[in-house]
């Protein structure tokens, strides 16, 4: 995995780097939007880092210019900035995901990832598991070549499971992973419950595995065993 960090708080983009050069992770550093763009003519990075205040420019401009250029990397918002019109505007313009600082780098880590893996799976833009497989362009799900009718944080959940099978899954991470930043303003994590089980719901009607386990105390695994 390759990540660049467009960054200009220096102490922070050398604390990220730390950390991933720990994890064995090639990392390279831009603290402007004019280095960005050349690092991004010269190489190809998995995960991008994205601040949105830069010296030179707004990284919300970047992000559009980097979907145009069709640039695949995935692309995570790191910003003080914590309105919700920046957050849904960098989601709109095709960011995977959002995070504000001050931040953990262990969630980083994280988000990392799982966009890279999520990423990683995908062929022809579609995600399969058994006889399941979501059309990520088009946003449908189908099992056994029939289309299934999954709303938009179902399909999303769908594909966080199979992005990350055989692993549990707590409630805090499902829950983080669909709602971000604002999960703090949840009373409660029973949506989780209620989302999965609408999705084993549609799965076993269409005759697809009961692929979503119950692991009592953690929280939720997809397999098949």
């Amino acid at each position: 995995m390759k990540i660049l960090i467009i960054e200009d708080q220096i102490h922070l983009a050398e604390n990220i780097l730390d950390y991933f050069t720990n994890e064995k992770i090639e990392c390279e550093h831009a603290p402007t939007v004019q280095i960005a763009r050349e690092k991004l003519k010269s190489s190809n990075f998995d995960i991008i880092l994205l601040d949105i205040m830069l010296p030179d420019g707004n990284g919300l401009e970047l992000l559009n210019q980097i979907k145009a250029s069709n640039i695949s990397s995935g692309v995570i918002i790191i910003s003080a900035k914590n309105a919700l019109d920046d957050r849904v505007s960098g989601l709109d313009l095709g960011a995977d995901d959002y995070l504000t600082k001050p931040f953990h780098l262990s969630e980083l880590n994280a988000r990392v990832k799982s966009i890279y893996r999520r990423r990683n799976v995908l062929v022809n833009n579609k995600v399969e598991f058994e006889n399941i497989v979501i059309d990520t362009d088009q946003r449908e799900v189908y099992i056994d070549d029939e289309a299934v009718d999954f709303t938009i944080k179902e399909q999303e959940l769908l594909l966080y499971f199979i992005s990350n099978k055989n692993r549990v899954l707590t409630k805090q991470n499902i829950a983080d992973y669909l709602w971000g930043d604002n999960v703090d303003f949840l009373d409660s994590f029973d949506f989780v419950y209620q989302h999965i089980k609408n999705i084993r719901k549609k799965i076993h009607g269409a005759g697809g595995p009961e692929c979503i386990k119950t692991i009592y105390g953690l929280g939720y695994k997809l397999s098949v065993v």
